[in-house]
């Protein structure tokens, strides 16, 4: 079997290093062995990448995807969801508890370890559930929770109404040093609401969601964690209010982090257009004032990580009335060029786009890799920046089809994907050990 791999040529960006420059990456026995600026010469044996023209970086990793299993394996699996993550670059993701046999437990936790080294494709993290049943009544057990492998606690999909029993988890997750990631929104306020409040939702006659549903969530428990001394993940931050806040919070001090989505970042409101259940999702796409300030804060630093919120569902769950069609939408196989998007735009530099899906979230949830160093695991990600593909849902390796990106050209791509130092994907296939 292969132990070695010489990456010749590229331009390798490893924010956590400090390093942008064309070098040379040997990887031995799964691990980074040495990045050299001066050509290196191939152990016997080795397999040579010639990667010149290409980026060589850090695996990605999601901190917020959805796979589905258990119970509706119908939308995704952790098989056919680890397959759209090394196809789109990540060698990790942080599966959501909100399974229909909810991970509040460590049996839950267990079954999905189990199917991801069955995938043995990429590094799957579960994140458990801050409340039994995420009906936000009672506490999960924390503790068996992260014994059992969880890296996080999450009712993600639903908030925590409850600031009491918000406060308490803040305590308790301080034990056990994980982050609460939360899902910000007040349910009296978006009660009834299909999409984001604005001229849009007026002119299609449908209920709005305000900004303020998100941003009151997030003052609440931004409040609390300065209380608690805890950490707080805010997922999905969509508002121009919520990045405020989150900013000063940092400058004073508090231990909160942030992930912005791709479709946060690249689409505002208008993007329903005349119904399109493809772009329904909660939080809600935005006014362009909000997408503005989440491009702003991608720059400044505020935003920690892009995570895509990956959500599959069926067919029959979007082929409905606008305000019938359940939120959410596919994202691991859009994300990079999503991003690059920004980089060819002149938004975010390639150093600090690699950063926003590598180096911050490993950072974010204490998670293994997010650099290059030797010793490292040799996760990698190798990137086409340049190589310009059109999006088609139907090709894609997750079991779900919603999105509205579906014909949209992109300009940088996912040429190889490894994982341990063992290629999973290169130029558009997989390469399942099994």
């Amino acid at each position: 079997m292969m132990t070695s791999v010489l990456f010749q040529r590229a331009r390798v960006i490893d924010p956590r290093n400090g390093v942008d420059g064309i070098r040379d990456v040997l990887v031995t026995d799964g691990r980074v062995a040495q990045v050299s600026e001066a050509p290196l010469v191939a152990p016997k044996d080795a397999r040579v990448v010639d990667a010149t023209g290409k980026w060589v970086v850090p695996g990605f990793i999601d901190l917020h995807v959805h796979l589905r299993e258990p119970g509706e394996e119908g939308k995704e699996t952790v098989l056919t969801g680890c397959r759209a993550a090394v196809a789109g670059g990540f060698t990790g993701v942080v599966a959501m508890p909100n399974t229909k046999v909810v991970n509040d437990s460590a049996l839950v936790t267990e079954l999905v370890l189990s199917r991801a080294r069955d995938a043995d494709l990429c590094h799957v993290y579960p994140a458990g559930a801050i409340t039994k049943g995420l009906k936000g009544e009672e506490l999960s057990e924390a503790g068996e929770l992260v014994g059992a492998g969880c890296v996080a606690l999450t009712d993600d999909g639903r908030p925590v109404m409850n600031a009491a029993l918000m406060r308490r988890v803040l305590q308790y997750a301080t034990l056990f040093d994980v982050p609460v990631m939360v899902h910000e929104e007040d349910l009296t306020l978006s009660a009834g609401g299909a999409m984001h409040e604005g001229a849009t939702s007026t002119r299609l006659g449908l209920r709005g969601i305000p900004a303020s549903a998100e941003v009151a969530m997030v003052a609440r428990d931004l409040v609390l964690l300065e209380e608690t001394k805890g950490r707080l993940h805010v997922a999905h931050v969509s508002c121009e209010g919520s990045v405020r806040l989150i900013r000063e919070a940092k400058k004073r001090g508090l231990r909160v982090t942030c992930e912005v989505a791709p479709h946060h970042f690249t689409l505002d409101d208008r993007a329903v257009g005349d119904y399109d259940t493809h772009a329904k999702m909660a939080p809600p796409l935005r006014g362009d004032a909000d997408v503005k300030a989440l491009r702003e804060a991608l720059v400044d630093g505020t935003v920690d990580a892009i995570a895509t919120d990956h959500a599959p569902h069926g067919v029959s769950d979007k082929l409905v009335e606008f305000e019938k069609g359940i939120n959410g939408i596919v994202g691991l196989e859009t994300a990079l060029g999503l991003t690059l998007a920004l980089v060819h735009e002149g938004v975010l530099t390639p150093r600090r786009a690699v950063e926003l899906l590598s180096e911050g979230p490993a950072r974010v949830f204490g998670l293994p890799g997010g650099h290059l160093a030797p010793g490292s695991p040799a996760d990698i990600t190798v990137v086409s920046p340049g190589e310009e593909w059109t999006v088609d849902a139907h090709r894609f390796y997750s079991r779900s089809r919603n999105t509205p990106f579906h014909g949209r050209t992109m300009k940088g791509r996912v040429s190889q994907t490894w994982v341990g130092g063992r290629c999973v994907f290169e130029d558009g296939q997989l390469k399942e050990s099994r």
